[in-house]
């Protein structure tokens, strides 16, 4: 509440009062009392026909309202009275400083406070500060008033002859209301009509009726349209009987076999059997349980109607060309690289598609020049290889070996002399830190022969390495070391520095292969059923992609970026387009037996599959399903990688995709026993590959190797 005195210098002890003097002639005459701050305020002498009012409204100095006063910041006056006149300002407002001794000299600062309608400072008495103090701990305003009085009761529960109120009754209380009369009329005329029906009695006897429904069509469930009536059971044959005829009891091998099927392949969930009566057939013991898995069937199984489209099935085969529109075939090997001696794990090409470099389990390393089948160089190390990785920076002239628990950097000394300098260069250039950190895997330089041999680095693991993957800038170096068990199954090398990290502190699930996003930062780790991709700038995981098999073997990545193929040991392919969902776009299954490798073309819209089938399976990943299949031995098919020469393109059979080509080759190389073979599909002219549908397979028999 404000208080109705305006003070700035002192504190009065009373509030103004007006004084009323009565003249002879009965008139009233108002006498002003006010203190000397009220003087400024301009207040009328009118006669106030309110004096007398006993309400307790407070005094209304400021007529403007319940407004900002900030509005008026920028005005002498702040607003105006009862009489319109306007209400001025101080002369001089109060600063920080006059505030600061007010506060030290002033004993009655901490109860004066500035009234914004006035713009004065207003000075609290005992009784307005005792009244603030009671609302604040939630008491009532009056002291004297009791909260706890006894509560008086206005109804007792005695009749009383007179009534609590002697209000007469309203004129409508008894005339017929014509509102209610309309709706009665309505209600008649809609039972009239039998639009509204009286309501039955309740059937307090319980209904049954049958939960899987009949036959019948007026039955409960017979009359929704979309029911469908649950299965019934095989009636009993003659297998069932207590006497079945000879042929249809198993002979000891029928019964070996029958016993070692899983139950679910059993053509007969029980053994027929033979007794001389009725009397000697036991009680069957699985009676009680295939009655309740009746009952689930029927309860649990779901049972859904769908509509059937009638097409042709002839509409939806493709027209297949000609098989003379497709001569000649491919038939003959281009260029088979001859000099291992055992299984070839995994080869790699050059980023100028020049060399090649395959890794064995003779201990060997070989790097091939690609066009003349030549090997120039064969490096032997210590163990069979695992892996091997080229750098894909055009500049660096590094090759990964990984066998057994080291990773060997070599320098091939092939192509450029200026490269290769380089490369030497940039790895003797490094500097040992003052401070040299513990690492889980040594760097070490090697020296006399070895060094003699292009080796340049030597990694030591604390566990085999499986699979060497590099980055795209050719400074970083994934390697995998698979082991359920363990917390560093990756870790990445970063070679100009010679430092070791590893990425994750567990890993969720053994971990297969890895590989680095083409453009991005990401990091794609594939375990044996998810492949997840990392974010390595922020440090966390950005997707999930579910490969809906069994176990993955082997992972590409498009060099886009925007495509993920993974191949699996249960014979499938999953093709993933991350910008579109975490499952996978299209799921293959060409081959018959578990895929070993795929891979993805570098400048055209190829991916590549190998498998223990002993085939490689070409593919147009982008509009049109163009494949072509390439049967070898029944080995398995350890790697598999597009290559790309000058005067080799790629594989082309659609010429609506590329019309600027007129001549098709297509070159792939694929590991066997011993040997590395490409293949040079034959020249297509442009008239013929028009005439090919979008969907046919090249098959190339190869004699066993």
């Amino acid at each position: 509440r404000r208080p109705n005195h305006d003070s700035t210098d002192e504190c009065p002890k009373r509030k103004p009062k007006k004084k009323q003097n009565v003249s002879a002639d009965g008139e009233n005459q108002e006498e002003k009392v006010t203190s000397g701050s009220d003087s400024g305020l301009r207040v009328s002498s009118q006669v106030d026909e309110y004096e007398q009012d006993t309400s307790d409204e407070e005094d209304i100095r400021n007529t403007v309202g319940n407004i900002p006063m900030e509005w008026y910041k920028d005005y002498p006056h702040i607003g105006y009275d009862l009489d319109g006149k306007k209400i001025f300002k101080p002369i001089r407002n109060k600063d920080e400083l006059d505030e600061f001794l007010d506060k030290m000299e002033n004993p009655d600062y901490w109860r004066t406070i500035h009234d914004k309608m006035t713009g004065t400072d207003v000075c609290l008495s005992d009784e307005q500060v005792d009244l603030v103090h009671r609302l604040q701990q939630g008491k009532f305003g009056d002291v004297n008033f009791n909260e706890y009085e006894p509560a008086i009761d206005f109804f007792s529960n005695e009749v009383m002859i007179h009534p609590v109120t002697n209000r007469p009754a309203d004129k409508r209380s008894f005339i017929p209301s014509l509102i209610e009369k309309e709706k009665v009329g309505k209600l008649v005329h809609a039972i009239k009509m039998g639009w509204i029906k009286p309501r039955r009695p309740k059937e307090t006897a319980p209904q049954y009726y049958d939960l899987w429904a009949k036959e019948d069509p007026n039955a409960i469930l017979g009359r929704h349209k979309m029911h469908i009536p649950a299965p019934k059971m095989r009636l009993p044959g003659h297998e069932e009987s207590y006497n079945p005829p000879p042929e249809y009891l198993l002979t000891d091998e029928e019964r070996q076999v029958w016993e070692q099927q899983d139950p679910d392949e059993r053509k007969l969930s029980f053994l027929p059997q033979k007794y001389l009566s009725l009397r000697a057939v036991p009680a069957f013991s699985r009676f009680i349980q295939e009655r309740f898995e009746r009952c689930l069937d029927l309860y649990l199984c779901p049972r859904q109607r769908k509509m059937r489209v009638n097409v042709n099935p002839e509409d939806l085969i493709p027209k297949l060309p000609r098989p003379r529109d497709l001569q000649p075939f491919p038939t003959l090997q281009s260029l088979v690289y001859h000099g291992h001696s055992s299984l070839i794990r995994s080869i790699s090409i050059s980023p100028s598609g020049q060399w090649l470099v395959s890794g064995s389990d003779d201990c060997t390393v070989r790097f091939w020049e690609v066009c003349t089948t030549r090997c120039l160089k064969t490096m032997e190390v210590g163990g069979p290889v695992k892996s091997v990785a080229w750098n894909p920076a055009p500049s660096i002239s590094l090759v990964a070996v990984s066998y057994g628990e080291n990773v060997i950097l070599v320098n091939p000394g092939l192509g450029d002399r200026l490269i290769c300098s380089a490369t030497d260069q940039l790895i003797s250039s490094y500097e040992e830190p003052e401070e040299v950190k513990d690492q889980q895997v040594q760097w070490a330089v090697p020296e006399g022969k070895a060094q003699e041999q292009g080796q340049r680095l030597i990694l030591t693991h604390p566990k085999a390495v499986k699979q060497v993957s590099w980055h795209g800038r050719g400074d970083y170096l994934a390697c995998v070391m698979p082991d359920d068990g363990s917390s560093l199954q990756v870790v990445i090398h970063q070679v100009s520095r010679r430092r070791t990290q590893n990425p994750f502190h567990r890993n969720k699930g053994a971990v297969q292969c890895v590989s680095f996003h083409p453009s991005r930062p990401y990091f794609l780790v594939a375990t044996q059923r998810y492949v997840r991709v990392y974010n390595l700038i922020k440090q966390e995981l950005t997707k999930k992609l579910m490969a809906n098999c069994k176990w993955i073997s082997s992972m590409a990545v498009h060099p886009g970026g925007d495509n993920v193929i993974c191949g699996s040991y249960d014979c499938r392919l999953a093709w993933f387009d991350l910008d579109l969902s975490t499952k996978p776009y299209k799921v293959l299954r060409h081959h018959k037996k578990a895929l070993r490798g795929v891979a993805y073309h570098k400048h055209y819209p190829l991916f590549a599959s190998g498998s223990d089938d002993g085939t490689v399976i070409v593919c147009h990943g982008m509009v049109y399903n163009v494949t072509a299949c390439f049967c070898f031995s029944s080995l398995a098919l350890s790697h598999i990688s597009f290559y790309s020469v000058r005067e080799w393109c790629v594989s082309i059979f659609s010429p609506q995709l590329f019309g600027l080509i007129d001549v098709y080759i297509a070159n792939h190389i694929y590991s066997n026993l011993g040997c590395i073979v490409t293949i040079t599909l034959p020249t297509l002219s442009s008239s013929q590959v028009r005439k090919a549908s979008s969907s046919f397979a090249l098959t190339l028999h190869c004699p066993k190797l």
